[in-house]
């Protein structure tokens, strides 16, 4: 979840983007959506649906990403509610059934909202991962977008909740999905003097926004850089300057994709004139009214993850079948698992 100006909102159905150099191609590439909010209410009515869009554009893996203690326990839930749809498609023995992406959860903190966490939830947070292990913690980190989050008390409880669970992960040997916004040399300071081993443990800079340097700085410390939607506009230059800097000193072995769903949408998926306000996300800070005014038309979809994918073909001059092949790998290092790379030809959709 990101809360930037050039935040993106979308049209729910991928097949009305329309962009001439970029089209999905007839049979999908298997991909991992490494980072999405698909537990969100906005998904509440078509939640099965979008899944299903999913998987049929080659998603096979998603991430649920935690940011808030009090909806830790949405994340298991809208797992379990997907598991569930599956099994009893299954038991079925329809040969025509649905099938799902496999969901994974990350607990984390967001630093965005330092000021509604508590001690307690970072108490609650360790408890929670001893008795219902997550793939992955995050998404943790640092921001100092606003005037108000640059002030040394915001920013010292930040960088005390950044620290507190990055211990757990080394406790826990689970890698970090890193949330880093206004605040890079601040957070590459507090990684370098931490024992937290990305090289060892994995870990995603999500969503990276940071310049040639930064991009730089934290591949070398382990990480790889979460790519999103942002890439598909043609004025993110510093963007994609930062991602064709690290690929040519390190390689596509660097690059993971994700769709932040259901913000940063791709640029061809668009709704003219209904970009979010500067200071905030399709969130928004209301806890109880989340994504409130939102709509199918008004945010991204896990099924748009192939957009990243093709713009980044394109922008590395790497054929997406190669691409898609080694990001899958990426994934996998990044989150350290070893999930299967699908052959999608023999599957039905």
């Amino acid at each position: 979840m990101t809360d930037i100006s050039s935040s993106f909102t979308a049209q729910g159905q991928s097949s009305n983007c329309s962009q001439s150099h970029a089209v999905y191609p007839t049979t999908p590439y298997p991909l991992i959506d490494t980072h999405t909010h698909f537990d969100a209410p906005v998904f509440d009515h078509d939640r099965r649906q979008q899944a299903k869009r999913a998987y049929a554009q080659g998603i096979r893996h998603l991430m649920l990403v935690g940011y808030l203690h009090r909806h830790f326990d949405r994340l298991y839930a809208t797992q379990q509610e997907l598991a569930q749809i599956e099994s009893a498609d299954a038991s079925e023995k329809n040969p025509s059934s649905d099938s799902y992406p496999q969901t994974h959860i990350a607990l984390g903190l967001h630093p965005f909202y330092i000021e509604q966490h508590t001690d307690a939830d970072l108490s609650s947070m360790a408890q929670m991962i001893r008795q219902q292990r997550p793939i992955a913690i995050g998404e943790i980190g640092l921001d100092t977008y606003t005037d108000a989050m640059k002030q040394p008390a915001a920013l010292e409880k930040q960088q005390r909740f950044f620290a507190a669970q990055l211990d757990m992960a080394v406790t826990h040997q689970l890698p970090v999905m890193l949330h880093i916004r206004k605040a890079h040399a601040e957070a590459l300071a507090l990684l370098k003097a931490h024992d937290y081993d990305a090289h060892k443990l994995g870990g995603i800079a999500h969503s990276f926004s940071g310049g040639v340097q930064e991009a730089k700085a934290f591949v070398k410390l382990g990480f790889k850089l979460g790519v999103t939607g942002q890439v598909t506009n043609p004025n993110a230059k510093k963007l994609r300057l930062a991602i064709q800097a690290a690929v040519d000193s390190y390689g596509i072995e660097c690059l993971v994709i994700e769709t932040d769903c259901p913000d940063m949408t791709p640029i061809m998926c668009q709704t003219s004139g209904m970009t979010q306000p500067a200071n905030q996300s399709a969130l928004g800070q209301n806890a109880d009214n989340e994504w409130q005014g939102a709509d199918g038309h008004n945010r991204n979809v896990p099924a748009n993850l192939p957009w990243v994918l093709t713009t980044l073909s394109e922008l590395l001059d790497v054929e997406c079948a190669v691409l898609a092949r080694q990001l899958w790998q990426n994934s996998c290092d990044a989150l350290q698992v070893s999930w299967a790379y699908p052959d999608l030809e023999q599957q039905s959709f």
